[in-house]
């Protein structure tokens, strides 16, 4: 593993911005302003590449997905898209390949031993919602808007439908993929896609207050307990607890767990042994 131990900026490229502070939150800042930071098959892969090297630095302790300009994220390019309807294929093969590499950054967010918080200033549709929803947390702008609105242009959004709906009540998920309409920021916070709203001005603060609450545990115990969380949303109740009562007993075995508790008895700030 790499260790930085201060702020730095890693492997900044003109489509994502990567920034590590000193308390080891990494954000990752979205670059195509004026593409709405639409997700070229380029900014796909550079936000993957980020997410691996992210898992594999000890210095890096919480991850903040954010954006720059007045859009989070419309989704996939459809002038990339596009494009390749010349190819001999019809595009077909791009099109495998595109979606492909979506679905394998969506899923190192999901198996990253890292917390992920989406920081959404403004609209995410599509594969932007998709982002989102993907994300452990996020917090919203009041600015901020939210769709799978593929459907507006004829394209049904198959593949970010599986993150939404597992976010949001079925019907609304349904209403949504299947109308093209948008959320406002508060309903995305009632339906469960969001879990902070605040005025625009307030947003970098309210995550920033999010991630300084993050960095104080550790992070051993956070990636055990991410993994079990997912895990157990997908047994049934019986299981999940005959899984989770096997997960507990694994981190009370831990180091961090035997300073935790020793610290808080003793009424101290406990030194985790991942640090």
């Amino acid at each position: 593993m790499t260790s930085l131990s201060a702020a730095a900026s890693i492997s900044p490229s003109a489509m994502l911005e990567e920034n590590l502070d000193e308390t080891g939150v990494l954000r990752l800042t979205l670059n195509r302003p004026k593409e709405r930071n639409a997700l070229s098959s380029a900014l796909l892969d550079a936000l993957h590449q980020a997410i691996e090297r992210a898992g594999g630095n000890d210095a890096v302790r919480s991850v903040v997905i954010a954006a720059n300009g007045p859009g989070f994220c419309a989704g996939h390019d459809l002038k990339e898209i596009t494009a390749h309807r010349r190819d001999a294929d019809g595009g077909r093969l791009f099109y495998e390949q595109l979606f492909a590499s979506c679905t394998r950054l969506m899923s190192a967010i999901r198996r990253s031993s890292l917390v992920f918080t989406a920081e959404v200033g403004g609209t995410a549709t599509a594969a932007g919602c998709q982002l989102v929803a993907s994300c452990d947390m996020a917090v919203a702008s009041r600015a901020a808007r939210f769709g799978v609105n593929g459907i507006d242009s004829g394209l049904f959004c198959s593949t970010p439908m599986v993150a939404v709906a597992r976010n949001t009540p079925h019907k609304l998920a349904f209403e949504l993929l299947t109308t093209g309409r948008l959320m406002s920021a508060e309903e995305a916070k009632s339906a469960g896609l969001v879990n902070q709203v605040v005025e625009p001005e307030a947003l970098r603060q309210a995550t920033d207050a999010l991630t300084a609450r993050l960095v104080k545990r550790s992070r051993a115990v956070l990636a055990l307990g991410k993994r079990a969380f997912y895990a157990q949303i997908e047994m049934d109740f019986g299981e999940a607890y005959d899984f989770t009562e096997r997960v507990i007993v694994d981190n009370l075995m831990m180091a961090d767990a035997e300073e935790g508790i020793a610290a808080f008895l003793a009424r101290r700030t406990p030194v985790w042994k991942d640090r």
